[in-house]
C-alpha cells in the first residue's frame, strides 16, 4: 500500500472518543468567542433607550470587545505557550462567564462597557488557544477536519448572534444577550476540564520572563489602529490620522523591542517561515475582500433593489449560512488534497465571485447578487480552513499558542480594515452615480468599484500564496542539500 493510499485510510477512520469529546470542548468555545462578538450589535438601539444614550456612546460596548481581542490576543497566545495552554484556558473561560454576568447585571453604562472589555480579554484566550490546542487533541492527519469544524462553528456563532440577539431582547430584555453565555460557559468549563489534555511540565531551565515592554507597544500599536479604523462613523479626520501615525510608529518601535528582548513576545525568526508569513498575510487581506460582503451588501440591496427588512435579513444570513456548510466538507478535502492545494482552489473561487460582483448587471436582480455571494463566502470559509491547517501543520508545540493568535489577529484586522475602507469604496463609488443618477445606478456603481479593489487583493493573496510556496519549497531543498553535506563529511 502507498503512503497517499495510507494517508486517505487514516483520514477515513474515525475520531476516538477522547478526541471527539476534545474537539466537542474547542467547538463550544469557538462558538461562545464568536456569539460574543456579533450578539451585542443588534442591542445598540436598546442599549441607547435604556441608558439614556447617544450612538457614540454605546458602541463602545462593541468597541470595548473588539479592542480588548485585537489589543490582547497575541499576548494571551505567548502566555499560554509559557505557562500552560489548558490552565489558561481554564482562567478564561472563568473570566468570560463571570464578566457576561456582569454585564447583565451593569447598572450603568460605564460598568458595562467595563465588562465587555473584560469579557473581549476572556474571548481573545478562548480565540487564541482554540486553534492551538488541535495540534494537541486530535490525529494530525485530521487537522483539516477539525479546522472545518472550528471555522463552522465560528461562522454560525456570527451568523446566529443577531437573530438569536433580536429574539432574546424581545422576550427577555437586554440582559439576556449576556445572560446566554452563562450556562454556555460552564458548560465549557467541564468539557475543557474533563477532556483536553494536560499542560506539559515545563523545563526546569526554561525561560519564563513574559516580554512586558513589547506586550504594551503591541497593544497600544494595535488600539490606535482599531481606533483609527472605526471612529468617526466613516469620515476620516484628523484624530484617525493621528490614530494611524500612533499605530505606525508604535509598530516601528514594536519591531525594534522584539529584536532585542531576551524573550520576545513574538518572535521575528518565526517569520523566516514562508508558510507563516503568507498565511498570516493572505488570511488578513482575504478577510478584508470577505468583510466587504458584510459591509456593502445591505447599502446595495436597498438602494438596488429597495428590499424591507425581513427581505434584506434573508439575502444577509445566505452568506453566513453558505460559509457555515462548507466548513466541514473543506476540512475533509484539506485532509485529503493537501492544505497548500486547497488555498489556491479557494483564493481562486474568490477570485470568480468577486469578479463576478464587480461586473453583475443589476437586471439580472437579487439572484445576480446571491449567487457570486455564495461563491465568495463559501471559498472564503475553504481558505481559512486550509490556511489555518497550512500554518499549524509547520509549528512547533511551544509556539502553537503565539502563531494560533497571530492568525486570529489577521482575520481581526482584516475585518476592521475590511469595515472602514470598502464602506468608503462603496460610498465613493455611489457617490459617482450613474448617468441617470438614480439610487439603484448608484448603488451598481459603489458595488461595481468595491468588488473591482476586492478582485486585485485576492489576486495579490494568490500571488503571495505562490511566491510564498516557491520559497518554502526552495529553503526546503537547501535543507535536504546541506543535511546530505553533512551526513557525507561525517561519513568521511
Amino acid at each position: 500500500m502507498s503512503i497517499a493510499q495510507s494517508a486517505d485510510l487514516s483520514a477515513e477512520q474515525p475520531l476516538a472518543a477522547g478526541a471527539r469529546w476534545a474537539l466537542a470542548s474547542l467547538s463550544l468555545t469557538m462558538l461562545m468567542s464568536a456569539l460574543g462578538t456579533s450578539i451585542a450589535n443588534v442591542g445598540l438601539p436598546t442599549f441607547m433607550q435604556a441608558f439614556a444614550a447617544s450612538f457614540q456612546d454605546v458602541q463602545w460596548i462593541v468597541l470595548a470587545y473588539l479592542l480588548a481581542i485585537t489589543t490582547l490576543i497575541v499576548s494571551v497566545g505567548r502566555l499560554g505557550d509559557q505557562f500552560g495552554r489548558r490552565r489558561l484556558l481554564l482562567g478564561g473561560l472563568v473570566l468570560f462567564t463571570l464578566a457576561s454576568l456582569a454585564s447583565a447585571l451593569a447598572p450603568t453604562l460605564t460598568v458595562l462597557a467595563l465588562a465587555r472589555g473584560a469579557q473581549g480579554l476572556g474571548g481573545a484566550i478562548m480565540m487564541a488557544l482554540t486553534l492551538a490546542f488541535v495540534g494537541d487533541a486530535v490525529p494530525k492527519q485530521k487537522t483539516g477536519s477539525a479546522m472545518g469544524l472550528l471555522g463552522t462553528m465560528s461562522a454560525i456563532g456570527t451568523a446566529l448572534g443577531p437573530s438569536l440577539g433580536g429574539i432574546l431582547i424581545d422576550a427577555l430584555g437586554w440582559p439576556a444577550l449576556f445572560l446566554v453565555n452563562v450556562p454556555l460557559g460552564l458548560l465549557a468549563l467541564l468539557l475543557v476540564r474533563r477532556h483536553l489534555p494536560a499542560d506539559r511540565p515545563s523545563l526546569p531551565n526554561r525561560a519564563v520572563a513574559f516580554d512586558m515592554p513589547g506586550t504594551l507597544l503591541l497593544a497600544l500599536s494595535l488600539a490606535a489602529y482599531a481606533l483609527a479604523m472605526t471612529l468617526g462613523r466613516g469620515h476620516f479626520g484628523l484624530l484617525n490620522v493621528a490614530l494611524l501615525a500612533v499605530a505606525l510608529v508604535g509598530g516601528a518601535l514594536f519591531v525594534w523591542a522584539e529584536s532585542r528582548a531576551p524573550s520576545p513576545l513574538v518572535q521575528l525568526a518565526l517569520f523566516r517561515n514562508a508558510l507563516l508569513a503568507g498565511g498570516v498575510a493572505t488570511s488578513a487581506l482575504v478577510t478584508t475582500v470577505a468583510m466587504a460582503t458584510l459591509v456593502v451588501g445591505p447599502f446595495y440591496l436597498v438602494g438596488a433593489f429597495e428590499l424591507d427588512a425581513v427581505e434584506l435579513g434573508l439575502v444577509m444570513s445566505s452568506g453566513p449560512i453558505m460559509a457555515a456548510l462548507t466548513g466541514v466538507p473543506a476540512g475533509r478535502l484539506v485532509d485529503r488534497l493537501g492544505a497548500e492545494r486547497m488555498t489556491v482552489v479557494a483564493l481562486a473561487g474568490m477570485t470568480l465571485g468577486t469578479t463576478l460582483l464587480a461586473v453583475v448587471p443589476i437586471r439580472f436582480g437579487v439572484a445576480g447578487y446571491v449567487a457570486p455571494l455564495l461563491l465568495v463566502t463559501g471559498a472564503y470559509a475553504a481558505f481559512q480552513t486550509a490556511n489555518n491547517t497550512g500554518v499549524m501543520k509547520h509549528v512547533g508545540p511551544d509556539q502553537r499558542g503565539v502563531v494560533s493568535a497571530l492568525l486570529n489577529l489577521s482575520r481581526n484586522l482584516g475585518l476592521i480594515t475590511g469595515a472602514a475602507v470598502m464602506g468608503a469604496l462603496f460610498a465613493f463609488g455611489a457617490s459617482m452615480g450613474s448617468a441617470a443618477n438614480t439610487p439603484a445606478g448608484a448603488a451598481q456603481s459603489g458595488l461595481h468599484l468595491t468588488f473591482a479593489v476586492a478582485t486585485v487583493l485576492v489576486v495579490l493573496a494568490l500571488v503571495v500564496t505562490s511566491a510564498c510556496r516557491a520559497l518554502a519549497r526552495r529553503d526546503s531543498r537547501h535543507d535536504h542539500d546541506r543535511q546530505r553535506i553533512l551526513e557525507l563529511e561525517q561519513r568521511d
